[in-house]
């Protein structure tokens, strides 16, 4: 399967909120509690450093991220990303291409790092493509993620250097 990732544009926004509310739906991974509709999707997809959107040989939305600073003033340069694929579509490595993209795409918007603030321990795909990628985890937070179900799961936080000095260039 062909996997182009581009930046977001308007006529996304459907699609695109779709995905991510089914993650919210799900309840398992995103800390947001809120849906987007089409207007609240359309001003947070607009409203991020880039929105990248992952579509097959036809244009079909599968996938998405979203890449913003993770901080501001002496921690600008340190970014932060979510992403999130199409239920349906998940397992076929669409995930690893949005994270790979993300890493450039930071790269070249002039951050310095990438960190992952509060990725679900029992995400295990989400950590398998951040350990083969060389993101380096830096700790754990006990019961930081309140689950769908009413229970507390462990976060864990993960950092991948950017540009110079990256751990994959190591």
């Amino acid at each position: 399967m062909e996997v182009t990732i581009r930046e977001f544009r308007p006529e996304d926004v459907a699609d695109a909120a779709a995905i991510w509310n089914e993650v919210v739906e799900e309840g398992v991974a995103f800390p947001q509690l809120d849906y987007l509709d089409l207007q609240t999707g359309m001003d947070f997809f607009l409203e991020q450093s880039f929105t990248g959107i992952a579509c097959d040989e036809n244009g079909h939305v599968m996938g998405l991220y979203i890449l913003h600073p993770n901080n501001v003033g002496r921690c600008g340069h340190i970014s932060n990303a979510s992403y999130a694929v199409r239920s349906t579509l998940r397992g076929q490595g669409i995930g690893q291409k949005l994270v790979a993209h993300c890493l450039d795409k930071a790269a070249e918007l002039g951050f310095r790092i990438l960190q992952f603030n509060a990725v679900v321990a029992s995400n295990t795909p989400a950590l398998s493509v951040y350990r083969k990628l060389g993101f380096v985890q830096v700790g754990t937070i006990p019961g930081g993620f309140l689950m769908k179900d009413g229970s507390y799961q462990d976060i864990t936080v993960h950092y991948h250097l950017l540009g110079e000095g990256s751990q994959s260039e190591a």
